[in-house]
């Protein structure tokens, strides 16, 4: 083997180039540091990483000052899946929101200013967009983060995604291939399984990206789903068939091909991350995406040993890796080389402005916009592992600030008679403002609902969620999601501002 810089060999660099790991803490660790000479040559950055733009800058600055052309990387899909403003909720509508607009220039100048701030922060490659086809309503994990059902709709505003996210000069990284819409199991916790024939999937899931392809999308993320029509034994990740003969051979692909986390329950609890690695790498990945639930050095050994020790043993061929590292190199010089002055003009407030847009009220015509302070009650579903818990969503901060005493409670659980009678007396005479995330996905707040209307039919209703419940109320908003800005516009409307 060649010794080159820092005393590491090429093959050892090279397993080392195609890890992304993340990291705990909001300044780099020492021993990520000490990796990042020795050939890592990616980052993954995660809520936990970041207290404001001036510490995240920090942090970028303090990784570019090991290595220049590191790619640092992010999940920040704007709307429900914000890293950036994990602890006050996005400043950006997510993408179902802008579905329901479908206007793709509004799409474009959204993701572009979504990406001059990545920008400004030190960040050059983002996870996103979705791309998935939300054809299941009931999919756990999808959801409001899809453009929508119609592959035509949500092909457009992919493809209007990825040119306004890199003409800020931020990679866009399109997800999740060969597409997760049509799941009713989240990745996170086991393996989903999409059972569509071939045609199904060509004209329905893979629509998106061909149009995101077409676009020029630097990376494509894959998905831990089994699709038996594409390969009935391996989920996609692990699948030549899918990243090597389909994404690339067929759909004609040439950029990073990025795993979604090696340590969601799909991949490690059926095959483990390091066997899952090497498979993933050997199917075709460039990148092993590691670190939502697992950073520390001891991950990044393992895995770095175990590609390592697979191409010796002559079970992942050593041109593979080199090519994966190279794909990885070669995003980094793509970054490297971009201008964010060749992006559309700033727009600041175009998240407000596409919120705004997307609110959809029923029965606006009969309803006295509200004057004195109301009781919100949200009645909370579990948050799902990609948007998490940390993140506030919901109408009352932004309602105390128009209604100065406005007074709000958290309702969850499978006990919707409890929750109704607790939200009754918590109310009093109050006007009671429900606010809802995903109604149809749970079968208590439903019938929570049905009491409060009953005993208070002036009762106002604000689903954050995927409006697929019937409209009830006196007044029912739709937001399309659950960002801080679609929480606002929501607020305006109810204040009559």
């Amino acid at each position: 083997m060649t010794t080159i810089a820092g005393g590491t060999d090429t093959l050892t660099r090279d397993a080392l180039t195609v890890l992304q790991p993340g990291f705990p803490g909001t300044t780099a660790p020492d021993w990520l540091l000490r990796r990042l000479g020795e050939g890592l040559a990616s980052v993954g950055l995660f809520g936990r990483n970041i207290t404001s733009p001036e510490q995240l800058a920090a942090l970028t600055a303090q990784l570019r000052a090991e290595r220049d052309d590191v790619l640092v990387a992010i999940d920040e899909e704007g709307g429900d899946v914000t890293r950036l403003d994990v602890r006050t909720g996005s400043s950006f509508p997510g993408n179902h929101a802008l579905g329901a607009v479908d206007d793709v220039t509004l799409t474009l100048e959204v993701a572009a200013e979504l990406g001059r701030r990545l920008a400004a922060c030190g960040v050059n490659l983002n996870w996103a967009p979705s791309a998935d086809v939300n054809s299941n309503p009931s999919n756990p994990v999808i959801g409001v983060r899809s453009f929508g059902a119609d592959p035509a709709l949500v092909a457009r505003h992919t493809a209007a995604y990825v040119t306004g996210l890199q003409s800020a000069g931020v990679a866009a990284c399109t997800k999740h291939f060969p597409g997760h819409g049509d799941t009713s199991v989240d990745s996170h916790h086991a393996l989903p399984r999409i059972d569509a024939d071939p045609a199904v999937l060509a004209e329905r899931e893979l629509a998106p990206f061909r149009a995101a392809i077409a676009a020029g999308t630097r990376a494509v993320m894959s998905a831990h789903i089994l699709v038996p029509a594409l390969d009935p034994d391996r989920p996609a990740t692990l699948s030549r068939r899918i990243l090597t003969d389909l994404l690339r051979g067929e759909l004609g692909y040439r950029g990073l091909i990025v795993t979604d986390g090696m340590e969601m329950q799909a991949i490690a609890g059926t095959y483990g991350i390091e066997r899952g690695s090497v498979l993933a790498v050997a199917a075709g990945a460039d990148a092993i995406c590691v670190g939502g639930g697992l950073a520390d050095d001891e991950t990044v050994r393992r895995l770095r040993d175990a590609l390592v020790s697979a191409v010796r043993t002559g079970e992942l061929p050593e041109e593979r890796l080199a090519d994966a590292a190279e794909r990885v190199r070669a995003l980094a010089r793509w970054t490297a080389a971009a201008s964010p002055g060749d992006g559309v003009g700033g727009r600041p407030d175009v998240g407000l402005v596409a919120a705004r847009r997307a609110l959809r009220p029923t029965g606006a015509e009969r309803f006295t916009p509200l004057t004195e302070p109301p009781y919100v009650a949200a009645l909370t579903p579990v948050a799902n592992f990609a948007v998490g818990d940390e993140t506030p969503w919901g109408v009352a901060a932004e309602l105390s600030r128009r209604l100065p005493g406005t007074r709000t409670g958290s309702f969850a659980g499978e006990d919707a008679a409890t929750a109704a009678s607790a939200v009754l007396r918590a109310a009093g005479e109050h006007r009671i403002v429900a606010v809802v995330r995903d109604e149809h996905r749970h079968p208590w707040m439903t019938q929570a609902l049905d009491t409060l209307l009953t005993a208070r039919p002036d009762t106002v209703v604000v689903e954050m969620g995927l409006p697929q419940a019937p409209s009830r109320g006196a007044l029912h908003i739709a937001t399309h999601g659950a960002a801080h800005v679609c929480g606002r516009a929501a607020a305006e409307f109810l204040t009559g501002q």
